[in-house]
């Protein structure tokens, strides 16, 4: 007797989370339709500007890094006289 109580609401609740997963935002990929959509916070002109100075900036280190290890390699290579 419990099952026929207890199946059709789980598949109820299963056909409802189905429903709520084709519409709920997924993470911080494209806008969801209404009600349930936002713009996502990687798409503002601020972040976007904050993301590429950051991305900028770490291209930067990385050149400084490696210019120091080859200067360390030729200076091990031909020391300076």
């Amino acid at each position: 007797m419990l099952d026929r109580l207890y199946l059709p609401f789980l598949a109820l609740a299963a056909a409802a989370a189905v429903a709520l997963a084709l519409v709920w935002p997924q993470g911080l990929g494209d806008r969801s339709p209404a009600p349930f959509g936002h713009t996502p916070v990687q798409r503002t002109a601020a972040v976007q500007a904050a993301m590429k100075r950051e991305h900028e900036a770490a291209m930067q280190r990385t050149d400084q890094a490696r210019e120091a290890v080859r200067n360390i390699q030729n200076q091990a290579l031909a020391p300076s006289q």
